[in-house]
């Protein structure tokens, strides 16, 4: 999955539990588990505010992107854009 999630790291920098975590936001073990293991398939803004507020840190503290092995990033997926529109426009 390209978005990576470091609760754990930011767990460890506060020197909390999974549990105390967890019951200062008000989810339950089981679903904060799902999110930091990265099988969450969403989380809502203001899960995602809670945790900033009790961990004091930004959401790009917890959620970060990785470019998927062998995916095309934004500038070479511009560059076939372009690519394309000039064959569309020489074949005019």
């Amino acid at each position: 999955m390209p978005i990576a999630v470091d609760i754990d790291v930011m767990l460890a920098k506060r020197k909390m539990s999974v549990g105390e975590l967890a019951e200062r936001v008000g989810i339950t073990p089981a679903n904060l588990a799902v999110l930091k293991n990265g099988r969450a398939k969403a989380v809502r803004f203001t899960t995602l505010a809670a945790l900033c507020e009790v961990l004091e840190c930004q959401p790009g503290d917890l959620l970060r992107w990785e470019a998927e092995p062998g995916a095309v990033d934004a500038a070479g997926a511009a560059g076939a854009a372009d690519s394309i529109d000039a064959i569309a426009a020489t074949a005019d």
